[in-house]
């Protein structure tokens, strides 16, 4: 029997996520652990891993340490990153802990998760390739009052839609350029609204590309959403992996209007919505471990068109012993 040990990091509400690493293993007769690395124990996640783990805080100095001699102890044959703030020490230090701990990681190189992590550099190298992406509102562009709204604010390393807001009028912007931190201005774009979530191998080879309408989100995350086969979106977004170099499994936000893709942003990790195109057949996890198993992966559209995904809300309990209480 085959044994490969993945350790998911941060692993906080990704529940679904856990899951569906353990569904993929089974289904491929694969041993080994899922390790699961929080600050809080006490995460949900954590409670459907193999093996649960206390990790500092992103950015203190022994957070990389702590992973090598975790990945060490565990021999650790996969590390997957699931939040934004620790992709860039991840990356910057990728090389260091793929040669100490003989892991591979789920994650891009450097130069495209500093794009990425600066919405000012994910808005020039939009422009730059000759993608379309909202207009961006300078303070120039404001002092001319060479501008009409809805516009649309967010912090410039922000996620997860934390101070994010549409503009409406002359006051709105004058509130929201001083409460939101650090931020970007751009024209609010018109259009359907979709999560694209790709697949990449280790050399960059595009696998899955699997658009997803967003018809309804909570807390910046989808909360309603659909597969569709779109092949516009398809079509351009091969076009960007040419160019955005992804590895393994990112996530793009892109509004389709009637002047083409235009593209918001790019999360180079699994997005809150993932589970909806791995279940729909373009299986992630899976392609992470058949690529562990050294197997070659082609690019294929094989998953489910219009599957509705309508997610929920679930609770953990757990006894003063510290045991799961599983028959609620």
């Amino acid at each position: 029997m085959i044994n490969k040990n993945v350790f998911i990091l941060s692993v906080g509400r990704r529940v679904e996520l856990v899951k569906l690493f353990d569904r993929a293993r089974k289904r491929l007769g694969i041993e080994g652990k899922i390790i699961g690395g929080d600050m809080d124990l006490n995460a949900p996640a954590i409670q459907f891993v193999d093996k649960r783990v206390q990790l500092p805080k992103v950015l203190s100095e022994e957070y990389i340490d702590q992973i090598i001699a975790i990945s060490k102890a565990e021999n650790v044959d996969l590390i997957v990153p699931t939040i934004d703030t620790e992709l860039l020490v991840i990356a910057k230090n990728k090389e260091r802990i793929e040669k100490e701990t003989g892991a591979k990681i789920n994650i891009s190189d450097f130069e495209f998760i500093d794009i990425c992590r600066d919405k000012f550099k994910t808005q020039k190298f939009f422009e730059e390739n000759k993608f379309l992406t909202p207009r961006l509102i300078t303070e120039d562009i404001i002092k001319n009052k060479a501008y009409s709204f809805p516009l649309f604010i967010k912090p410039l390393n922000g996620s997860s839609s934390i101070n994010a807001f549409k503009i409406n009028s002359e006051r709105e912007l004058d509130f929201f350029k001083e409460y939101v931190p650090n931020p970007i201005i751009q024209k609010c774009v018109i259009g359907e609204e979709f999560t694209v979530d790709v697949f990449c191998d280790f050399d960059s080879n595009p696998v899955t590309i699997v658009p997803r309408k967003r018809l309804a989100t909570r807390s910046g995350e989808i909360s309603k959403g659909q597969i569709v086969k779109d092949h516009e979106i398809i079509e351009d977004v091969k076009k960007l992996l040419n160019i955005f170099k992804a590895k393994g499994h990112i996530t793009i936000q892109c509004i389709k209007t009637s002047n083409g893709v235009k593209y918001i942003e790019i999360n180079p990790r699994f997005g809150g919505g993932a589970p909806m195109s791995i279940v729909a057949g373009a299986d992630s996890p899976e392609n992470l471990y058949r690529l562990l198993l050294g197997e070659k992966l082609s690019y294929n559209e094989n998953y489910q068109e219009n599957l509705l995904s309508l997610r929920y809300d679930e609770a953990i309990f757990i006894s003063e012993d510290g045991q799961v209480i599983k028959n609620v």
